[in-house]
């Protein structure tokens, strides 16, 4: 009797314990980038109605509709679901690149990359945005802290569900932890 409650009570394992071996990528990957979007763009959108940025938030989608639209309440929507799908595309990348990278480190440097990307190369030629020399130090402070966090959401995220260790311990250290 003893023996059958310790096997039902292995098998009943917290939710932090409990193996993460078949992580679908591809799910996760649209789940995490959806929820960046909707986090980040949202905080994009805050930051450029409170004035700290003068970047519209629909930016992404500047040459495919009139700059009047993206002022619109329409054109704000329309801009956060932009960097939605910004953030779900940037998000399949990392996690096909660089899911077995530990730690915070990795996602901020990838943040920082795709503001430099975006605002350093792509923004000013594509004439999405106006080049770093054009944009005032708030803005430019903003946006680049905008994409730090933004790329950590997602770097950190990714690594602790393909890195955790603990999930690699042995079962009968994973079931002394839990009894404790």
């Amino acid at each position: 009797m003893k023996a059958n409650k310790e096997k039902s009570r292995s098998r009943v394992q917290p939710w932090r314990h409990q193996r993460r071996e078949n992580t679908n990528i591809w799910r996760f990957a649209l789940e995490i980038g959806l929820f960046a979007g909707l986090i980040w763009g949202g905080v994009k959108g805050l930051f450029f109605y409170m004035g700290f940025t003068s970047v519209l938030p629909g930016y992404l989608v500047e040459p495919f509709f009139k700059n009047s639209f993206l002022h619109s309440q329409a054109g704000y929507y329309v801009g956060w679901l932009s960097f939605i799908v910004l953030s779900i595309l940037a998000t399949i990348l990392y996690v096909l690149a660089f899911r077995k990278l530990k730690g915070p480190g990795p996602g901020i440097l990838y943040g920082i990359a795709w503001w430099g990307i975006l605002f350093g190369v792509l923004g000013p030629l594509l004439d999405l945005i106006p080049s770093l020399r054009e944009l005032s130090r708030t803005t430019i402070i903003s946006e680049f802290c905008l994409y730090l966090l933004w790329g950590l959401f997602i770097g950190y995220t990714t690594a602790e569900e393909y890195t955790d260790e603990r999930s690699r311990e042995p079962n009968k250290a994973r079931e002394q932890h839990a009894l404790q």
